[in-house]
């Protein structure tokens, strides 16, 4: 999923805990599902700026390294800086109804 185009809000808006919890029904498992899902998100952000960034890398002794400023180095780490946080993406693909997710019963836990 491309992150960049994600309808998610930049700041923090005030949510309706009523309509969230409608599709669980429960605070708790609802804040689970948000949570595993913006760790997912996290973890592909970093492993793509990772890998954007790993292009500006150079091999040199830790002795000898310097810092170097490289303008594109700079402007690509301002945009994932730019870009919602995982949580709220989370939250609002939770909204959307684009999680797939699947709740267990006290049955299933005496299996």
């Amino acid at each position: 999923m491309d992150y960049k185009k994600t309808k998610a809000p930049k700041n923090t808006p005030t949510r309706d805990m009523n309509q969230m919890t409608a599709k669980v029904g429960n605070v708790y498992q609802t804040v689970s599902i948000i949570a595993k899902r913006a760790n997912q998100i996290s973890q592909a952000l970093k492993r793509e700026l990772d890998g954007k960034l790993q292009d500006f890398s150079l091999p040199q002794d830790a002795l000898d390294a310097e810092t170097f400023e490289n303008k594109e180095q700079i402007e690509i780490s301002r945009s994932y800086e730019r870009m919602p946080k995982p949580t709220l993406i989370a939250t609002q693909e939770f909204l959307d109804d684009e999680l797939m997710f699947k709740v267990g019963t006290k049955d299933d836990q005496l299996k």
